[in-house]
């Protein structure tokens, strides 16, 4: 199966149900007595994580998500049914954020967690609602509200406890291959991994954890470069860092230098991976130069950083290590990543923005923008006096009016909001 660890989609929940205008008939009741019901609330939007994925694959061949709208209100003062919401499934360890603001709506970290991301609009008054002793008779209703919809960027930060890194073909395919029963590519170039591999590793004394397998890192990787960020969003939730290096120089690097680049590029990633606990691996033990580099190695890091040599291919070393790591783990903190950025799920806060814009386009053109004037333009009853009437005053009330005669609106001007126009009169 295609890893598939990012992807943009645009959700749109589903729009209220519109109230209605209905009378019942009944004697010595003016026009039989408002009956109109409410409509129905649309659907939302919501994500839910699971174990059953590993993948945001079908994320990608389906970009466009669309909750359904709620019932239209009915006469006698029957309300619409409200929408069923859209269940979006995705794996654990996702996080959604608003592709726009790129600020972070919902961090799912457990099966079963869900986020409601998108909420679906109420549905619409119908006249019913309306009733009262100065106008027994309404005619007036609500259009359902509209549901909320944005652009968002889905990623997916694999909830692995241990991270193998280090440059490309130092051997951290080999490594996972031989501590778990994970089958990562593994050949004799750059860049074999290009996708994360996870793996359960079992210890002989019975503990368990998962080991991800990430890509490997290069000069310059905090920025971007080579797998860059692709590699580093993964790392990000790991309790403990496996540093391998390859101690024989194989390919013509200084080991120590190995060590040091890539401390620097999980510093400058800015999400403490460096107050992680790090276990440093020496691999490659059995090639020419290896103990003599390791010699130099320890003498630059220090007689108090331990150090593990490995041969993976014929499994030297390995239990030393695996044992080291699940006594690391033991002590290590259980949630690093809600100490260093809440857990957050969408709360609808409102926004602190204008109520609305007036611009000017010239020749008795004016046009007003603004959430909370469109929202009362979906919503209104426009085709009836009563509700006209009760548009008007709602603009009244929020300083529309004012705000025109002030900004030099004359009798006449037409006034567009949204797709609706109407003459200005002071």
């Amino acid at each position: 199966m295609k890893f598939i660890d990012q992807v943009n989609i645009y959700a749109e929940a589903g729009k209220g149900g519109d109230g209605v205008v209905a009378f019942r008939r009944e004697a010595h009741v003016p026009k039989g007595g408002p009956a109109g019901g409410d409509g129905g609330k649309g659907g939302s939007i919501v994500f839910h994580a699971t174990n059953s994925l590993t993948t945001l694959l079908d994320l990608r061949y389906q970009r466009e998500y669309k909750a359904r709208a709620g019932q239209n209100g009915m006469a006698k003062k029957m309300y619409g049914a409200d929408a069923a919401d859209l269940i979006i499934k995705v794996p654990v360890g996702t996080v959604i954020y608003n592709a726009d603001t790129d600020q972070l709506l919902a961090d799912l970290v457990e099966d079963g967690q869900h986020a409601t991301i998108c909420r679906g609009g109420r549905g619409g008054r119908g006249n019913a609602r309306f009733a009262s002793s100065r106008n027994p008779a309404p005619t007036i209703c609500e259009r359902g509200e509209p549901g909320e919809k944005m652009n968002l960027k889905v990623e997916l930060k694999l909830l692995a406890d241990v991270g193998l890194v280090g440059f490309p073909s130092v051997g951290k395919s080999t490594f996972l291959s031989v501590v778990t029963k994970a089958k990562p590519k593994i050949a004799d170039y750059h860049f074999t991994t290009i996708v994360p591999n996870l793996g359960v590793v079992q210890v002989k004394d019975g503990r368990s954890f998962v080991m991800a397998d990430l890509p490997g890192l290069i000069e310059g990787a905090s920025q971007g470069r080579g797998l860059g960020h692709q590699f580093l969003r993964h790392i990000e939730r790991c309790r403990v860092i496996v540093h391998i290096i390859d101690m024989s120089g194989s390919e013509g690097r200084d080991p120590y230098e190995d060590y040091v680049q890539i401390n620097k590029e999980l510093e400058e990633y800015n999400y403490g991976l460096m107050n992680r606990p790090q276990i440093i691996v020496a691999n490659k033990m059995d090639l020419d130069e290896s103990e003599e580099n390791l010699r130099r190695f320890q003498e630059k890091v220090g007689e108090d950083v331990k150090i593990y040599p490995m041969i993976a291919p014929i499994h030297e070393g390995l239990d030393q290590i695996l044992y080291a790591i699940a006594d690391t783990l033991a002590t290590a903190p259980e949630s690093v990543m809600e100490e260093e950025e809440d857990s957050v799920l969408y709360t609808f806060e409102e926004m602190d923005t204008p109520p609305f814009e007036i611009h000017n386009r010239g020749n008795g053109l004016w046009i007003v923008t603004g959430e909370k004037v469109e929202k009362l333009v979906q919503m209104a009853s426009l085709y009836t006096d009563d509700g006209f009437k009760r548009f008007a005053r709602q603009m009244r009330n929020l300083g529309v009016d004012e705000a025109l005669r002030i900004s030099g609106a004359q009798d006449g001007d037409t006034i567009r909001i949204m797709d609706f126009e109407f003459d200005f009169y002071n």
